[in-house]
């Protein structure tokens, strides 16, 4: 991490606790990461998890989020996603098959995406976009099997 968990918690006026601590080390290089996947890195209930216990989880998830020390992200059919990058309004790419997520940046500027052409009376402050397909790994994965997997012949007769 560019600047130490705790000096981030502190910049944003939040006492640094080991577990907001723990929680913060734990998304370090494992962006996207649900909840059950940084309970298990970090031992949730475990004394090295300084007593987190699951509620203290999402209640200091909760904290983060709402400092902008994290962001949530909540792709469809999936379990919310924690990640570090915050304030620059990127976008992800979601695997349909493997569920992986990648960042995506904004195609022009730093967040265009945040002037609608028409605002109904909302203050927009935040915009979230999802694109959805295959990722490579799974696009690879498919040929494989569609080449592996021979069809009959004609005039083979099909199993019903």
């Amino acid at each position: 991490m560019e600047q130490s968990a705790g000096d981030l918690l502190k910049s944003k006026g939040l006492r640094s606790t080991a577990q907001r601590r723990a929680i913060l080390t734990a998304l370090h290089g494992h962006p996207h990461s649900t909840a059950s996947e940084l309970e298990a890195r970090i031992g949730v209930g475990t004394p090295g998890a300084g007593g987190l216990s699951k509620q203290g989880l999402y209640n200091v998830l909760d904290d983060l989020t709402r400092a902008q020390l994290i962001r949530c992200i909540e792709p469809a059919g999936s379990a919310a996603r924690y990640e570090l990058r915050v304030g620059d309004n990127h976008h992800h790419l979601v695997c349909r098959d493997c569920g992986r997520i990648e960042d995506v940046d904004c195609t022009v500027g730093a967040a265009p995406c945040l002037d609608p052409v028409e605002t109904k009376g909302f203050a927009v402050d935040e915009a979230e976009i999802t694109w959805w397909g295959l990722c490579a790994e799974c696009q690879q994965a498919t040929v494989s099997a569609d080449t592996a997997t021979p069809s009959p012949g004609p005039g083979t007769p099909s199993e019903a």
